[in-house]
């Protein structure tokens, strides 16, 4: 491994030998995909099933390193010669519209906090250039065999990348205190009484005229009072 691949990207400080194996932060581990009682694979037995397929397989990082090891990873594909072996990575991340002081913003979000995903041919030269990555903690699999994704769960993923709207970040719960923020009824405050997500509405109970009553109004409408 070229010694200036490990100037791209500082570790976290408080990550030693013993943590090298440790899920990332982040909601769960989505890619998990330990059968029980199936047995495990070792990282030979994982490139003999694989052949000369391409496949997409799943990598852990650090979290919040995501964009820093694609970045090094990108640079040693082309510095060690393996444009023939592996040839994508991809952070899955889905543009989300939040509403905050009353504007609206376009994020882009991490859809798998502390995963990425990277197509290659798994051979024994391109697992050692993934593993030995800066910032990766290893391949997701059966034990510690890399598995590869199945061909719904990539396009599952890709489709979500790739949707053309938006998703509207909601921030708010049923029963909590909202600012309306656009519309007819602009800086009324009262209480979610009915969130319905497939169609990004939610309903809110307003005091006019000394009695409660129902306004229905969209997700971006609305903030946390």
């Amino acid at each position: 491994m070229d010694p200036q691949d490990n100037q791209d990207i500082e570790e976290p400080q408080d990550v030693n030998n013993s943590d090298s194996e440790k899920e990332p932060e982040g909601p769960g581990a989505p890619f998990s995909m330990d059968t029980p009682g199936a047995p495990e694979l070792t990282i030979q037995q994982s490139i003999e099933q694989a052949g000369d397929t391409r496949a997409w397989y799943v990598i852990h990082c650090y979290s919040g390193y995501e964009n820093k090891v694609r970045h090094n990873l990108e640079q040693r594909i082309e510095t060690m010669g393996m444009k023939d072996k592996i040839f994508d990575v991809v952070i899955p991340t889905q543009e989300e519209i939040e509403v905050k002081d009353g504007k609206r913003k376009t994020v882009e979000r991490h859809v798998f906090p502390g995963y990425v995903l990277v197509n290659l041919i798994l051979t024994e030269e391109s697992w050692y250039v993934v593993r030995n990555t800066p910032g990766v903690t290893g391949f997701v699999g059966m034990g510690n065999a890399p598995t590869p994704l199945r061909t719904e769960e990539v396009s599952q993923i890709l489709r979500r990348m790739e949707a053309e709207a938006p998703v509207v970040k909601m921030t708010f719960k049923i029963g909590e205190r909202v600012r309306i923020v656009d519309g007819p009824f602009n800086d009324f405050r009262g209480n979610v009484a009915d969130i319905d997500m497939e169609r990004a509405k939610v309903r809110v109970m307003v005091n006019m005229f000394g009695r409660e009553t129902p306004v229905e109004l969209d997700f971006l409408q609305v903030e946390r009072a």
